[in-house]
């Protein structure tokens, strides 16, 4: 029987998606899973595009321009516009998802055998890119004592060798919800200036920055507009997941041009997503203040739940909705998994994704998690009554890790 590419025995399997068998079998037994491992938001999708597709008058469902629509892309400029960011319509690309955007920018930016540098833990789908275009990850590790702060520029100095070719941020962060400051942009600029870099920045969380806090995007840093390819979705900004649309969007003539020609490879994106992602541009403001205000809630509760579970310490996400939690267990994956096959309280359990799955440095993570506050309050209050009691009986638990929480809190 021939053999499967080392490219596909290279694939991670997805740390969100990896234990759902036992979530569905958890279920099947008559259980309840709250499911906190995933962003998929219970947030209503504006009406305003669900209206737009559902009064479509489309009768043939056609390819559309490979770049995306043109009044999309026209429309979604103002978008940036009122953001600061400075881009036109032929500066960018609707993707299928952001997924498909951070795919073309490493298609189109590097070669196989160039290295990016990331901050981890990241996105656990980006080591999946690398594989799929080639690349290598170099990870610059963040830690949980330091609420996910980026790295010190001397750390990424130690990593740039002849082959490194970019350096790819997420903020606000997932899956740490922490929120890069235009300070530590501007020391991103400096290191990106100096080595000639690309800046690959996931942007998808803007809207969900807290406490006052600004983003600032890599497109509001001058001087190294021809060095940023900006990625984003429509999926958690107007929780439309589904949806799958994204755009690619750079300043850089060359990028655009040669990104579209993977485009075309594909033929185009979605037409029924472009319809929504169009008229979600349409969006009041009140819908963003009345979510905004929800997830401050879902955060502020959670976060306090989890910081008076004995041993368990969470920082205060800035932004997105995500944090990464120190847990008291010998292997948060085995104690992931122990939640859906072998617990119950009231007949529920909670889903949590392995935060190993998110760094790149073997070994790291293990005692950690992603825990997203995508639910609404009283499913978070049973959820986290739920995973206490679940720490309470874990077999693995560990005192090292109870008293590591407690050293972080003070």
């Amino acid at each position: 029987m021939p053999e499967i590419s080392d490219k596909a025995n290279l694939m991670p399997e997805s740390p969100i998606r990896k234990l759902v068998p036992y979530a569905e079998k958890a279920k099947k037994e008559g259980r309840k899973v709250y499911h906190l491992n995933i962003g998929q938001p219970d947030i209503s999708t504006p009406k305003e595009a669900l209206e737009a597709v559902k009064n479509t008058d489309i009768k043939v469902v056609e390819y559309t321009h490979s770049a995306g629509n043109e009044s999309y892309r026209k429309k979604l400029a103002q978008y940036y516009q009122q953001q600061g960011i400075n881009v036109d319509h032929t500066e960018m690309l609707i993707t299928t998802g952001g997924s498909e955007a951070v795919l073309f920018a490493f298609n189109t930016c590097l070669n196989e055998g160039d290295e990016v540098i990331i901050p981890e833990p990241f996105y656990a789908n980006y080591n999946g890119f690398a594989i799929t275009a080639g690349v290598k990850v170099k990870p610059v590790t963040s830690s949980i004592e330091h609420d996910f702060a980026l790295p010190s520029i001397d750390e990424f100095e130690e990593l740039i060798t002849e082959k490194t070719k970019g350096i790819v941020i997420c903020s606000p962060n997932n899956p740490t919800g922490y929120l890069y400051s235009e300070k530590e942009m501007q020391k991103l600029k400096t290191l990106v200036q100096r080595h000639d870099l690309f800046l690959f920045s996931d942007e998808v969380y803007r809207e969900f920055c807290y406490d006052g806090k600004a983003h600032t995007s890599a497109m509001h840093l001058e001087g190294i507009e021809n060095n940023v390819v900006l990625l984003d979705s429509v999926s958690k900004r107007y929780s439309m997941c589904g949806a799958r649309i994204g755009a690619l969007i750079s300043k850089n003539k060359d990028i655009v041009a040669n990104a579209l020609k993977f485009a075309q490879a594909r033929l185009c994106p979605p037409a029924f997503g472009q319809i929504a992602g169009e008229a979600a541009l349409d969006t009041p403001k009140e819908y963003f203040d009345e979510v905004y205000n929800e997830y401050i809630e879902r955060r502020n509760f959670m976060v306090d739940a989890l910081n008076n579970m004995e041993g368990v310490y969470s920082p205060l996400p800035k932004g997105a909705f995500y944090t990464v939690v120190r847990l008291p267990v010998d292997d948060s994956e085995r104690f992931a998994q122990w939640m859906l096959s072998d617990f119950h309280y009231n007949n529920q359990t909670v889903m949590i994704a392995p935060a190993s799955g998110f760094y790149s440095t073997p070994g790291l993570g293990k005692d950690e998690a992603r825990i997203a506050y995508v639910l609404n309050i009283e499913d978070l209050k049973n959820a986290m009554e739920t995973l206490e009691q679940a720490l309470r009986e874990y077999p693995g638990r560990t005192v090292e890790q109870t008293a590591s929480a407690e050293r972080s809190r003070q």
